[in-house]
């Protein structure tokens, strides 16, 4: 995978960012990397890998993110994974939820820097394909301007050069999940002074960045890449279509929102043919119309349909006709 590719990425989200999720945004993106949704090594090794791991080919370049802190294991289920073909394989050292910190794993090993260093080494060895990483600035009462550092110097000579760092602390006692998102302060001066100290690393910046005009100034100020999250989840096409011919200079025309819900009506009959359910497909497509004539309608119709038995890519075509009528 050419690092042209993390220049701008779309964050591994859980629960949101499957394989219909990726393949739907690589309709919109060439270029963008994209990530799964935080997949826990000792799964991969002892689990149903089939499952956890099946990807559509059409949506390279595509990283695995991986959950654990056990670095045997965590370098057998990258070996697993680089030998299916994914462009980059990503230790989550930033997810706080209690279900990640009860298995050791995620944003608390923010405190544990070593033990990461150790997992990574195990699995560069291991990998065909990049080892990176993606981490908060820090968690609770570390002092960031204190523990970063330490942590991309430890981490990085362990082999890994590339990381995406979100600009806020976790609060792993006290804030849900979802609180961790929006309430610490994001801190983008200490992720610029990173760059300056570690030049010689490739650093992503995540957190709070909503639309592309936001990514190109943080690119302009001097990071290698910007990795977004819920917005390129909630208004895909806002943040998606033109994000080739602005973010990476492609001269190829970008397509419409009309076209890519048309183009995913041949990966739904195939999702359908082999027993699958429409609602497991288009519920990661509510948000393509956002902030058009016909939004609601949509949105409506895909969320009272799509869910029942024996509903197919009628109920796309459906909601297509409202979006259609006001575009007239």
């Amino acid at each position: 995978m050419s690092l042209k590719s993390a220049r701008f990425s779309i964050a591994p989200m859980m629960d949101w960012t499957d394989r219909h999720c990726r393949y739907f945004h690589r309709l919109m993106t060439r270029e963008a990397l994209l990530y799964t949704e935080m997949v826990t090594a000792p799964a991969i090794v002892r689990g149903d890998r089939d499952r956890l791991l099946a990807y559509n080919a059409e949506e390279h370049p595509v990283a695995l993110q991986l959950g654990g802190s056990d670095p045997a294991e965590l370098a057998e289920a990258t070996r697993i994974a680089a030998g299916l073909g994914y462009d980059e394989i990503n230790l989550n050292v930033g997810c706080p939820s209690d279900r990640v910190q009860s298995g050791s794993f995620g944003a608390v090993l923010m405190e544990q820097p070593d033990l990461v260093a150790r997992c990574v080494a195990g699995m560069v060895e291991a990998s065909s394909v990049e080892v990176t990483v993606k981490c908060r600035i820090g968690v609770d009462e570390q002092v960031p301007e204190e523990v970063l550092p330490r942590f991309l110097e430890t981490v990085s000579d362990a082999g890994v050069s590339r990381f995406t760092i979100h600009a806020r602390k976790a609060w792993l006692k006290g804030l849900s999940p979802k609180e961790n998102r929006d309430i610490p302060p994001l801190n983008y001066p200490l992720v610029h002074q990173m760059k300056a100290a570690f030049p010689h690393l490739h650093l992503s910046v995540n957190g709070g960045i909503t639309d592309l005009n936001q990514t190109i100034a943080h690119l302009d100020q001097g990071f290698d890449g910007v990795m977004i999250g819920r917005a390129a989840y909630h208004e895909p096409a806002n943040l998606l279509l033109a994000a080739d011919q602005m973010i990476f200079g492609s001269e190829v025309e970008q397509t419409t929102a009309e076209n890519v819900a048309l183009q995913m009506l041949p990966y739904i009959d195939r999702h359908l043919s082999r027993g699958g359910r429409l609602n497991q497909i288009t519920r990661h497509m509510l948000g393509l119309f956002a902030g058009r004539p016909g939004a609601r309608h949509w949105k409506r119709i895909l969320s009272e349909r799509a869910h029942k038995p024996g509903a197919g890519p009628e109920v796309v075509e459906a909601a297509l006709a409202p979006i259609r009528q006001f575009a007239a």
